[in-house]
């Protein structure tokens, strides 16, 4: 059978499960893939190939015996770069963590071998997730697989392009202001964050602790719903973890969307998005109701302060979360042999690129006595304004739908310079994570210049199978996501 690695997760297990393909083959499609694209895509920051080839034969052995069989079983999955991965470098795309190998597996890593997936890889990203296009990563360079010359999103670049490469059939991700979504968007595929809480957190180094959350990516809503609910559930590891149960999201998948009331809030549809952006969203939402929804008009009035509110809140904590990395406790150590204020410095300046830098310093500042009460704890009081505009919009709808990005990818380098601009990237996602809902991007068009389009579905905490069911019914009606890029054909 040619091209496996052009296989839908849910296509895949099926044929595994079939015995009609084996795992060491679906593998090893996607490592010849990996081979032929990632020169210029530039995915990967460490392919685990032949540890690939080992747990493939061990998912075959499990396939053909009788018991212990998962849906995922098989699966070649890439993880982005900052879950912890036992013996294998885990960077989060930093050179103060260039040379680190954890003792120990995250919480994610260690369900994802128990369903008995196959790592290929760890998966380019912004530094310590910090970014919206993968082009503040320390290591190297992601491109869009739709064209080499535009950004991925970020920050979990890297996973997005695997996937719309078809390089890896999923990958991991996480969102802390968008960053599933908006590569999800950018590179075409299906990027989906789940309820904060829902997924586990454990071993999975942090940027803000009270925004970020694991999601999966795929080439289909079927294949992410299979993926979540593989890592998805309590873990007493994660004291943030939600304790309540996991329902088969893939069993929400199907029918039509009578009786689905989709809310469209005007201040998603903002002043300066792109027109072909704004007719895609306009002509998706049309179908959404001709598949049976019903739609209304919904106000989100805080939606305004959300930039702002977010810049200060994750800034602060990734302030916090960022001291460990003093050459001391982690990190490449430099310039111990001046002193220990001097290795703190060289350390953490060698160590940190300029975005990283950026961030700290504002948190810092938000943070330190005679601020904190005038930044932080007044960003606290508008993020629950925030949250309490949804809770008062899911009173009349099960759904929002509204753009993922008000533009499709931009070129490379065209807001390096400039970091406002490249912070209003994540507007229409921010705000999701601030009130801690689950979100989706899905492709629903592309522009004048044959690049994704994403329609961004947003649900109330813990409706994700919701979330799925209106994503699915659309993805069914449209061919958007049986769509690839001419470098993965």
């Amino acid at each position: 059978m040619d091209k496996l690695n052009e296989l839908t997760i849910e296509e895949a297990s099926r044929l595994l499960h079939a015995g009609d393909i084996s795992s060491l083959e679906l593998t090893e499609a996607c490592l010849r893939q990996i081979e032929k694209t990632d020169t210029e895509i530039g995915s990967f920051l460490e392919l685990t190939a032949e540890l690939a080839r080992e747990q493939a034969r061990a998912a075959d052995t499990r396939l053909n015996g009788s018991d212990g069989v998962h849906p995922l079983t098989g699966i070649p999955i890439g993880l982005k770069d900052l879950f912890l991965t036992e013996g294998v470098r885990t960077t989060c795309a930093s050179k103060i963590l260039e040379n680190f190998s954890p003792a120990f597996d995250s919480t994610v890593v260690a369900r994802l071998r128990e369903a008995g997936a196959v790592i290929v890889g760890k998966l380019n990203m912004d530094e310590f997730a910090m970014g919206s296009s993968c082009e503040n990563s320390g290591l190297g360079q992601t491109s869009n697989p739709w064209n080499l010359a535009r950004v991925t999103g970020g920050s979990s670049g890297g996973s997005a392009s695997s996937v719309a490469a078809r390089q890896v059939l999923g990958a991991y991700g996480t969102d802390t202001g968008g960053s599933i979504r908006l590569p999800a968007s950018y590179c075409g595929v299906v990027g989906m964050k789940p309820t904060y809480g829902r997924v586990s957190r454990y071993g999975v180094i942090a940027f803000a602790s009270s925004l970020d959350q694991v999601g999966p990516f795929a080439t289909t809503t079927r294949g992410a719903a299979m993926l979540l609910r593989t890592v998805a559930g309590k873990d007493p590891l994660d004291s943030t973890s939600i304790d309540t149960p996991v329902p088969d999201y893939v069993e929400a998948v199907g029918g039509n969307l009578e009786g689905v009331t989709i809310g469209v809030p005007g201040e998603y549809f903002v002043e300066g998005i792109e027109p072909d952006v704004d007719a895609a969203v306009r002509t998706a939402i049309g179908q959404l109701e001709q598949l049976g929804a019903k739609v209304v008009e919904i106000e989100l009035p805080h939606t305004e302060y959300a930039v702002a509110t977010y810049y200060v809140v994750a800034t602060a904590e990734a302030s916090s979360n960022l001291g460990r990395y003093d050459g001391v406790r982690y990190g490449v150590r430099r310039g111990e042999e001046d002193g220990l204020l001097e290795m703190y410095g060289k350390t953490r300046d060698g160590g940190f690129g300029p975005e990283v830098k950026r961030r700290i310093m504002l948190g810092t500042y938000a943070l330190s006595a005679g601020y904190y009460d005038a930044y932080y704890l007044k960003a606290m009081k508008v993020r629950t304004l925030i949250r309490g505009d949804f809770e008062r919009a899911f009173e009349k709808c099960d759904a929002l739908a509204m753009p993922t990005s008000p533009a499709t990818a931009f070129e490379i380098g065209a807001r390096m310079g400039d970091p406002l601009q490249m912070y209003l990237s994540d507007i229409l996602t921010i705000s999701v994570n601030l009130a801690g809902l689950p979100g989706l991007s899905l492709p629903c068009g592309f522009d004048g210049n044959d690049l994704p389009i994403g329609l961004q579905l947003v649900t109330a905490p813990l409706a994700e199978p919701t979330l799925f069911k209106v994503a699915a019914a659309f993805e069914d009606a449209t061919d958007y996501s049986k769509r690839m890029p001419e470098i993965a054909r």
